[in-house]
């Protein structure tokens, strides 16, 4: 799999589509997803968007959303408050697999 900046990792030979890189970046800078839920293209060779989440949509939502008989990667925009009170969010990588 690609490292964010799109080099490909010589051990795989598996590339990232440019979709996928502006769809996290925009779940990363403007909140535009709760959740973005990737696949390998075989035929490809590449890691291409399979679903996203809006940002009303919850995890039960991401949850669902996620194949019963297949693998995804996933990131996953949590939203917390800590005992101080303080918002804070961080971004959650999620490997699925299910056979």
């Amino acid at each position: 799999m690609n490292d964010i900046l799109g080099q490909q990792n010589a051990s795989c030979g598996v590339g990232v589509a440019d979709e996928s890189k502006n769809t996290f970046m925009e779940l990363k800078r403007k909140k535009g997803y709760r959740y973005v839920i990737f696949k390998i293209e075989e035929k490809k060779k590449e890691v291409v968007v399979d679903k996203t989440g809006g940002p009303a949509q919850d995890y039960q939502d991401f949850a669902e959303s996620l194949p019963q008989k297949d693998c995804r990667y996933a990131v996953y925009d949590f939203d917390f408050v800590t005992t101080d009170k303080c918002r804070k969010s961080k971004i959650l990588f999620i490997v699925s697999c299910s056979v």
